[in-house]
């Protein structure tokens, strides 16, 4: 069974920054909507153009960098891993993230 998941990890070798970008950003949509709820609620006080540049300052720019910051280093972790574990690693992560978001009504 390894040897088979041996196979298929070598063929994500090439992709590990396209999967670990993947990845994150399923993460993120998946976060995203606490993180918008918990940011309405410190900024419910605020006037509409404080909230608006907070907004656009955390969903363009604070999502933005935290995928191409946090990315290259899921890659480098993914690619330590035997080719093996690090298939079955990322099969099991977008399922998870698969049914978290059909827990979460997201699909």
């Amino acid at each position: 069974m390894l040897n088979f998941f041996a196979s298929i990890g070598q063929n994500f070798y090439p992709y590990l920054s396209e999967i670990s970008t993947a990845l994150i950003a399923c993460f993120l949509v998946m976060c995203g909507g606490e993180i918008n709820r918990f940011l309405r609620k410190l900024l419910r006080e605020q006037n509409f153009i404080v909230r608006t540049l907070i907004f656009i300052i955390i969903n363009a720019f604070g999502y933005g960098l935290l995928i191409v910051k946090a990315a290259p280093y899921l890659s480098n972790g993914l690619r330590q891993m035997p080719s093996s574990y690090m298939a079955i690693t990322i099969i099991v992560s977008f399922i998870v993230v698969g049914v978290w978001a059909q827990k979460n009504r997201q699909i």
